[in-house]
């Protein structure tokens, strides 16, 4: 029988450190256990924290032995890890609004509960944000069982930086919308393989937004209003990272990172309820002319 699992403690967990890492999740022990597996590898970013807030419809993910090794591993390598219930659902918004909230890191990482991240992925990220001085980096996860089906009609929508990355305001109706297009399957797989980077080398790239990995500088995400907006749309939404990440390039600028270190697990989603955008509502209220 495994030893009762230490949850941490929020008020000893929240202090300024370089990197925490923010992890939503429900009803997924098996992948839960797989993500954490990829940040308990990670080097080159030493004593970043780890908050993982659990929705599950039963025991909390965590619980289960594989996921609950991996926690004790990451503080076994000296990361600090805060284990959390957030109940009731109020959408995903408010659960990523709950875990910024728990942070006072430089920066936090956003990561979805089924992604797994390869050696250095944390070191290469944290170094582009460093380098690039915006509001967020991302990594674009790849679906390894898209491999073998190349799009190269995609491939055109990829557009490094040149020079200093900017603020960017995007719309669904302008030409950068359309750049989300390299992300799906395996696209951007296939770009990194043709630029044959040298070993260590990166590379940012323009974006619209990124799901499931995505590096903020936390005061910039603060000082675009984080996930806050959450009271404004109902909870069976979806897009909440759409929403976040554009109002944070509109003020700071963003970028996309290659390569990618992160890899989706493919497994069925948990948000089967997803009756609204939550982009589509933030964008509306942003952009209605306001009375004089």
């Amino acid at each position: 029988m495994n030893r009762p699992l230490d949850l941490g403690n929020a008020e000893e967990f929240r202090r300024p450190r370089q990197l925490d890492v923010l992890i939503p999740t429900r009803n997924r022990p098996a992948e839960l256990a797989v993500t954490l597996s990829g940040l308990a590898a990670q080097e080159g970013v030493p004593g970043f924290g780890v908050v993982v807030s659990d929705q599950s419809d039963g025991e909390p993910a965590y619980t289960h032995p594989a996921a609950a090794t991996m926690a004790r591993a990451l503080r076994h390598r000296g990361h600090p890890v805060l284990l959390t219930r957030r109940l009731p659902r109020r959408g995903l918004a408010e659960h990523r609004a709950y875990l910024l909230g728990q942070s006072a890191a430089r920066y936090v990482l956003c990561l979805d509960d089924d992604v797994w991240l390869e050696p250095g992925t944390l070191h290469r990220l944290v170094s582009a944000i460093g380098e690039l001085g915006c509001g967020f980096v991302g990594n674009a996860v790849h679906g390894l069982s898209y491999a073998d089906d190349v799009r190269p009609e995609t491939h055109a929508h990829y557009e490094e930086w040149d020079g200093p990355v900017v603020p960017e305001r995007i719309r669904p109706d302008t030409p950068q919308w359309q750049r989300a297009s390299i992300h799906p399957a395996a696209n951007l797989l296939h770009v990194t393989r043709k630029l044959d980077l040298p070993s260590g080398a990166w590379r940012a790239y323009k974006v619209s937004w990124i799901g499931g990995c995505v590096l903020y500088d936390r005061a910039a995400l603060v000082d675009s209003g984080g996930f806050d907006f959450w009271r404004r749309v109902h909870e069976r939404h979806q897009g909440e990272d759409v929403a976040a990440q554009l109002a944070v390039m509109a003020r700071h600028g963003g970028a996309g990172v290659l390569p990618s270190g992160a890899y989706h697990l493919e497994s069925p989603t948990t948000v089967t309820e997803r009756e609204v955008e939550a982009w589509e509502v933030v964008l509306a209220d942003s952009d209605t002319p306001q009375p004089a």
